[in-house]
């Protein structure tokens, strides 16, 4: 299984999904033209990283920004996390978020309430 990196752009965020690792990362701003396009790649890799996945499987999201589109994809990739965590593997999700920024932190926190697999909220302070 190959992992995903994909270089960010003013529209897209930077991915980096890990398997041999566990790492599963999302950062910068997600207001692609078609977030199903841009998100299915990932969807399906977690698919198949569900059947042989790491131990622990870390992930990062670093949002500065995202569309409504790309919640609903969002969602769907902590799903395919969720399956994960319930077939008794440890998944962890570090929601990064600036200090200043609340609609990040409730983003973070609305999709806490809806996924069962533990989140920690991350306050970037820099």
């Amino acid at each position: 299984m190959e992992p995903i990196s994909i270089v960010g752009t003013p529209k897209t965020p930077t991915v980096h999904f890990d398997n041999e690792k566990g790492k599963v990362e999302i950062k910068g701003r997600s207001i692609p033209e078609n977030s199903i396009e841009f998100y299915k790649p990932l969807v399906d890799w977690l698919e198949a990283y569900l059947s042989n996945p790491a131990q622990l499987t870390e992930v990062n999201i670093q949002l500065e920004y995202f569309n409504t589109s790309s919640s609903k994809c969002i969602l769907d990739v902590f799903k395919k996390l969720e399956a994960i965590y319930k077939s008794g593997n440890e998944v962890i999700v570090n929601w990064h978020y600036e200090e200043d920024d609340e609609d990040m932190l409730e983003a973070g926190e609305d999709y806490q309430s809806i996924i069962k697999i533990p989140f920690k909220m991350v306050e970037i302070t820099e």
